[in-house]
């Protein structure tokens, strides 16, 4: 028999999954939005009105997501001061592709990253072998600044046993992406069986199968979650210290699913072949 606990916490992992789809959902209807208004601003100054045309550009591209905005209602606040420093100088990068990059990456090679956050560098290990499209896509977007400036945008420390800090969007609203959409890859890894991506994973976010673009989350608890978010990678030793200072932080919500209340900003991410 399922007690009232083992249910409460199906429907926040069940919930958590309807959000990312929320999300992509959110990102088709901006892209065709954007795609008819840049057919109207053709006509439009084609008749010479550009005033008119650049009104219409000012519309709500840079609204946040609020997907996240109902947590599960048992979930206790958690909040601290922020244990981050200023973030460096800079602004997100603008920039995106049609297409995944091409394959660069090694699959018999070793790649290690960092991301120097204004918390602390957070040390990763690329799995290539068994994710080679998502740490090429990671090494691509690293080596492009892509990742350079951005918020960590989300914290997840409510009840539902799900603990992941997300970052990798230059917009820091969970709206963003590179233009492009990557394959799942590695979904049976034996790291990830029973439903439970263990503390340390570095993993992809996604709205759905097949739509992993640059948000990835790294694991700072045992979260349970269906397999179906692309692990790539691992975080060291140093970076789980960083996480878990970010995680005792809270976030601002108050409700177990919101923007950090620690400042997390990648300075800078890189990537080395060893």
């Amino acid at each position: 028999m399922v007690s009232n606990e083992q249910r409460r916490r199906q429907l926040a992992r069940e919930k958590f999954e309807r959000q990312q789809e929320r999300r992509e959902a959110a990102r088709r209807k901006t892209r065709r939005r954007n795609a008819v208004i840049a057919a109207a601003l053709a006509v439009v100054v084609a008749a010479g009105a550009t005033a008119f045309a650049t009104g219409a550009l000012s519309g709500d591209d840079g609204k946040k997501d609020t997907a996240a905005d109902a947590a599960a209602p048992s979930a206790t606040p958690s909040k601290g001061p922020d244990p981050c420093a200023k973030a460096a100088p800079g602004t997100p990068a603008a920039k995106t592709w049609k297409s995944e990059p091409a394959m660069t990456v090694g699959t018999s090679a070793s790649y290690a990253a960092k991301l120097d956050t204004t918390c602390g560098t957070i040390d990763l290990t690329l799995d290539a072998a068994k994710a080679p499209h998502t740490v090429n896509s990671f090494n691509f977007l690293s080596g492009q600044g892509y990742f350079d400036h951005t918020t960590c945008h989300r914290l997840t420390t409510d009840p539902s046993q799900i603990f992941v800090l997300q970052c990798g969007d230059p917009k820091g609203t969970g709206m963003g992406d590179p233009g492009y959409r990557l394959k799942d890859e590695n979904l049976k890894d034996p790291a990830v069986k029973d439903g439970v991506y263990p503390a340390g994973t570095l993993a992809m976010a996604n709205a759905g199968p097949d739509t992993g673009g640059s948000q990835f989350f790294l694991v700072y608890k045992d979260s349970k979650l269906a397999p179906n978010f692309t692990p790539f990678g691992k975080v060291g030793p140093e970076g789980m210290k960083v996480l878990r200072k970010i995680a005792a932080a809270g976030e601002q919500r108050g409700v177990g699913d919101g923007p950090p209340n620690a400042t997390v900003v990648v300075n800078k991410a890189a990537v080395t072949k060893s």
